[in-house]
This record gives structure tokens, sequence and C-alpha cells, in this order.
């Protein structure tokens, strides 16, 4: 029988099971084992390990170890992660998706696996990642139709959660690398507030874009993993009201702004008829709907990015690339020189620029009374081929802000590739952005 390859694991479903099934996690270690290597080979979601099972079941007996006692047991208990490839793991190489010899990038641990690691999860290995977290893809398929791109530049980690090789995998976001691959792959995306989870540890790419996200079957999951990643998680904050009187599961109903102008219209048509479709489910579901030209200045947002974006990865490669610039992708190269080119006045004066935008956009909301953006995730579904990654235009401007963002799924095209609604939050606000964006789940999935 011919393995499926789309089937998202519940990671709060999983959790809970492992830690009431005891101790021994040899036969879960297996499952996992056998669901990579039957499923992996078709969609290239990890890097490959050899002694991949060996590994695991030695970490496995390890952990049954220090908790024998299952109501002592951490929440990820025996839960299988999976970890992007610029992210330093104990005991596995970073290649960073890259041809440079591993040793050149090598470094401790990251927080974000000491964290994991003290919840309880095992790593199942490293994910694919575009090179440096850029734009020259590796060689993930999209597990809905494998001739398309999985998204990027954290494709690995989308796509093994899409597949079910494992509940909850974890990746990067400077531009658009979380919110468009979880959208192109079907799965939640969270991307929390620049600097909410430490960066220690990963490879850079852009230090001030640059933040680690999560990718999980279902928002409950993300609601698991958030709190045991994020600095100072306050449970409390979920609860801080909207602007809206109407109640629902997860207090008062928030208000939600469609930035409309420029920016919307960097979406496909087809990206914005679902959207509009998607808008009408959340309306008719009691949700307050409010259009606010927000971004007027588009192209100056995007000139600032680049101008940034390109300086900072100039200087994050400039003793790598200066060493082993034959090694480099064209496409990672031709960014590096683009930065190289930028001066430190115009990069000084787009983080200027960027500052009083911030101020602009919190003033705006406030003003219009916005609790959440709402956007697509991305400009389309999944495009055919695996020679690019997709477009990350409809992210762009929240990342610039280092705003909480995250990807619901929102049905699907009539050839099935996957849908994703866009959800930010204001800035610190993860906490609330998490518990109302329940609501919007929770619309989008009754109208399915």
């Amino acid at each position: 029988m011919e393995e499926p390859l789309v089937g998202p694991r519940s990671l709060t479903r999983e959790a809970a099971a492992l830690r009431a099934a005891g101790p021994d996690l040899a036969g879960h270690v297996d499952r996992l084992c056998t669901r990579i290597e039957r499923v992996d080979p078709l969609i290239h979601a990890f890097v490959p390990e050899p002694g991949r099972p060996a590994r695991l079941h030695a970490e496995a007996r390890a952990l049954a170890a220090r908790y024998p006692d299952p109501a002592a047991a951490p929440p990820l208990y025996g839960v299988a992660v999976g970890v992007k490839d610029i992210v330093h793991v104990d005991g596995l190489p970073t290649h960073a998706g890259s041809a440079l010899p591993p040793g050149v990038l090598a470094g401790p641990q990251a927080v974000v696996v000491d964290r994991l690691r003290a919840a309880g999860a095992l790593v199942a290995g490293k994910t694919v990642t575009a090179e440096f977290a850029g734009s020259a893809p590796g060689p993930t398929r999209n597990p809905h139709h494998p001739g398309h791109t999985p998204g990027g530049s954290s494709s690995g980690s989308a796509a093994a959660v899409a597949a079910g090789l494992v509940p909850l995998a974890i990746g990067t976001q400077t531009i658009g690398s979380v919110v468009r691959p979880a959208a192109y792959c079907g799965v939640v995306g969270f991307r929390p507030t620049f600097g909410r989870i430490p960066v220690d540890g990963v490879v850079p790419n852009a230090p001030s874009y640059d933040t680690l996200g999560l990718f999980t079957a279902d928002l409950a999951g993300a609601a698991l993993a958030a709190p045991l990643l994020c600095d100072d998680w306050r449970a409390e904050a979920a609860e801080a009201t909207g602007t809206t009187g109407t109640v629902g599961p997860a207090g008062p109903a928030p208000v939600l702004g469609v930035p409309v102008g420029r920016y919307l219209e960097r979406a496909r048509p087809e990206a914005v008829q679902a959207f509009e479709e998607q808008l009408a489910r959340l309306a008719a579901a009691g949700l307050t709907v409010r259009r606010i030209d927000l971004l007027p200045d588009f192209e100056s947002v995007l000139r600032q990015v680049h101008t940034i974006n390109r300086y900072e990865q100039a200087r994050t490669h400039a003793d790598w690339f200066a060493r082993f610039a034959g090694l480099y992708r064209p496409e990672t190269a031709a960014g590096i020189r683009q930065g190289q080119a930028v001066a430190p006045e115009d990069y000084a004066a787009a983080l200027r620029a960027r500052e009083h935008l911030r101020d602009r956009v919190a003033e705006e909301r406030e003003r219009a009374g916005v609790d959440l953006l709402v956007a697509p995730s991305a400009t389309g579904p999944a495009p055919s081929g695996l020679a690019a990654t997709g477009d990350a235009v409809m992210s762009l401007p929240w990342s610039h802000l280092g705003l909480p963002a995250l990807s619901l799924p929102a049905g699907v095209t009539a050839d099935g590739l996957p849908l994703g609604l866009q959800v930010v939050g204001a800035a610190g606000a993860d906490e609330r952005l998490l518990a109302q964006a329940a609501l919007l789940e929770t619309a989008l999935g009754a109208a399915e």
C-alpha cells in the first residue's frame, strides 16, 4: 500500500499520549524512523543522517531513565521535533543548506534546542533550509503536490509537519520564511515578536530581522509549544480584551483590520478572491472587519527592507564569503554583493525610517480600533517547480516591523493546493495573538 504524503499529527494529542504511555519510547522511535524512512525520500524534508535510528533510540533511553515516573515527565516528553539546519544541535553538523565545510559554521547548541530538550523533546533531525536561509532552495518538495515548492527558507520544517514526520518543527523567518511555507504546506506557522525567542546558536542572515518560529498541525500545538520557547511568556496576557463586546471561546472577539492598498495589490487575483471568501466567513461568524490603508508608501517599505536586509547579509557573510565565495550558490552570492554596495549612511537612514514606520503603524491601528491585522499568507498557492521558493512580500512589512504573525490553514484551491490566512498581532502581544486567532481558526474550520 502506498504511503500517504500528507498526514499532519496533533502535537497536543501526541504529547499527551506519550506522557500517558509511560517511560518506554522504543516503539515510538521505531514508528518515527519508519515513517521518515518511507516518506522522506519522496519529499526530502530532512537532511540525510546515517544512523538516525540508533541515535534516537539512545537519546530516548536516556530520556526515559531521567523520567521514570510519567507524572513527572515534562510537557514534550518523547515528542519528535525537526530543527532547521541553521540552528545548532549538539551531535549534528550544521550545513545551513550550503557547500561550506561544516566546521566553519560550527557553534554551541542553540538556546531554542536547549529549551526543547529541557521540555523532553527528541530532535528527529535537521530539516532542509534554503542556502543560509535565503532564496537558493534546497531539494524539499511540497507533500500536497511534489512538483510544487514547499516555500522557503524553512522548507523542510514545514514539509515535515505537513507530512506527519514530526508534530513540531523549528524554522526561522527573516522576511517570510515561516508564514509562507506554512501556507504552502497547509499547516500552522507561528513567528513570534522579533527577539521573543533567543537566536543564540543560530547561523544569522540579517540580524535585524532574524526570528525563530515554529510549525504545528494546528493552533493548539503552537499554543503548547510557544510558552516553552518564548521568553517571559505570560498566560494572563492572552485574556486581554479586544475592542468589541462580542465574547467567544478565547474572550472578547478581536476587531480585524485589512490593510488594503498597494500592499494587498501584490497578491495574485486567486489569492485575493480566496481572501475575500475567508473574510466573509469571519464576518459571518460575528467578527468585525475594517479596511484600512495602512501602508500607502509600500514601495518605500520595500526599499527599506532591501537596504537593511542586503547590508546585514553582506556583513554576516563577510569572512565566509571572502574565503569561500566559489562555494556559494549564485542567488546567495548576488545578494551578498548587492549588500556590499550599500552605503552605511543608506543603511542608517533605512533603520531610522523603520522606526518612524513602526510608530505610525501602531498609531493607525489604535486609531482604527483594530486588534489583529489579517491578510493572505502568500501571494497565492505554492508555485509549480522547485527552482524558487515563492514570493515573501505578504509577510515583508510585518517582519520589517518585528510584529508577531502566524499563518492559519484556510482551505485549498481547486487542484488541492493549500491556502493560508495571515494574522498579525501587536508587538509583544504574542499571547493574545494565539488566543484570539483561535476564534479565526474555529470560524474558518466551521465553514469548511
